[in-house]
């Protein structure tokens, strides 16, 4: 409900741009630009977690994009889910190359948040990202699918404040496929999807977790690779080095 309330109140109400604050519409042209207008790279955390697939970033957490994303995120600006969404799925195409996903359609998994802060914000930010990015790869010609089956085992501690290697170890088993979902796998390549990354440990756990769940339903992943929407300007700067 607080989710529909929300969509509807910004379709009526003159809303100044999420990224700079200035006009009278959601994103400006400016802010879009630095959204989604750069090529697409890989990034790297430091320090890189042993088990983080090779992951792509649409832009640099910094600036418009850094607001755009806790407009979205933690204000419930849910319009804006369909530039977010381009942008991810720029990073998506960057992640899986020129060849796309070969046999099948591309399944982007969104990396789960806790159960408590999709209550608290009232919405799946991720997985309303993800979506709307499987949305414009579709398009623009590319066959791909949100494919939501991860989810919390139980109760982590909040990741705020912690290092990346208490990060890594708090999410530690923390994530499963959900039961069922394996078959769904083997139906085209799978690419982890989050809106950001920071020091990677939230897609290594999701790796792990999808990995395990190929092997135990008799198959494995093909260069199992992961997108994000931002990641640290560091992890740019690391990555051209």
């Amino acid at each position: 409900m607080r989710g529909w309330w929300r969509e509807m109140a910004q379709l009526v109400l003159p809303v100044p741009c999420a990224g700079c604050g200035s006009g009278r519409v959601q994103l400006c042209e400016g802010c879009g630009e630095e959204l989604w207008g750069g090529a697409p790279c890989r990034v790297r955390p430091s320090p890189e977690p042993v088990g983080l697939p090779a992951v792509h970033a649409a832009a640099a957490y910094a600036d418009a994009v850094r607001a755009v994303l806790l407009a979205h995120k933690e204000r419930g600006a849910l319009g804006l889910a369909a530039p977010l969404g381009v942008a991810l799925a720029g990073a998506v195409r960057a992640a899986v190359g020129p060849y796309g996903g070969g046999a099948g359609p591309l399944l982007l998994v969104p990396v789960p948040s806790a159960r408590r802060v999709v209550r608290a914000r009232g919405h799946d930010a991720t997985r309303r990202i993800a979506l709307a990015a499987a949305r414009e790869l579709r398009r623009t010609g590319t066959a791909a699918r949100a494919l939501p089956v991860l989810r919390q085992r139980g109760a982590v501690a909040d990741q705020s404040g912690l290092g990346a290697r208490q990060r890594l170890a708090n999410l530690a088993g923390a994530l499963e496929v959900v039961p069922g979902a394996e078959r769904l796998l083997g139906g085209g390549r799978a690419v982890l999807v989050d809106d950001l990354m920071t020091t990677g440990a939230s897609l290594v756990e999701a790796a792990r977790a999808l990995s395990a769940a190929r092997a135990n339903g008799g198959g494995r992943f093909v260069r199992l690779s992961a997108a994000v929407v931002a990641s640290s300007s560091v992890s740019f700067e690391i990555n051209r080095n």
